[in-house]
């Protein structure tokens, strides 16, 4: 299956809630990290879609633009947004743009990973400054700590 085809098939997967489907479109041993739930491993794909973003959020959108693979590396900008279930945000929308960064072995995602606008869609939620802030410095550190970063950000 060609890259459009695999991140389309995940991520419309990912809207309905079919933890499975997105599962299957990695390899067993395959990584989502999520820039807001953390690293989900093989099996654990499935859960995460089902019982974190389905349990937080509906009526999803996500919106693949202009995909591109190269080697073993997938790219596509992507705007996604949902529904908040969150208490403190209940029914209201918010909007990410980003960019999906797969690593892909044998057809499948071994490795997905997103670049994404996270504070001015979480804003749209009404989340306090400090939320905002801490969520900001962990995706400061994330970035930071990665090898690509090092001459960036002497230690």
């Amino acid at each position: 299956m060609d890259f459009r085809t695999l991140i389309t098939t995940m991520t419309d997967a990912a809207c309905r809630g079919d933890g499975s489907a997105v599962a299957a479109c990695f390899t067993p041993d395959g990584v989502y990290h999520d820039c807001f739930y953390g690293s989900f491993r093989g099996a654990a794909i499935k859960d995460m879609v089902e019982h974190f973003f389905h349990r937080d959020a509906t009526a999803f959108l996500w919106d693949i633009h202009e995909p591109v693979a190269h080697g073993d590396t997938g790219y596509a900008r992507y705007v996604f947004s949902f529904e908040s279930k969150l208490p403190e945000a209940l029914g209201r929308r918010a909007i990410f743009e980003g960019v999906s960064i797969c690593k892909l072995r044998d057809g499948l995602i071994q490795s997905y990973r997103e670049v994404a606008n996270s504070a001015a869609g979480l804003a749209t939620l009404g989340f306090a400054p400090d939320r905002l802030a801490k969520i900001l410095d962990r995706e400061a550190k994330a970035l930071m700590s990665r090898d690509e970063a090092k001459l960036h950000c002497p230690r």
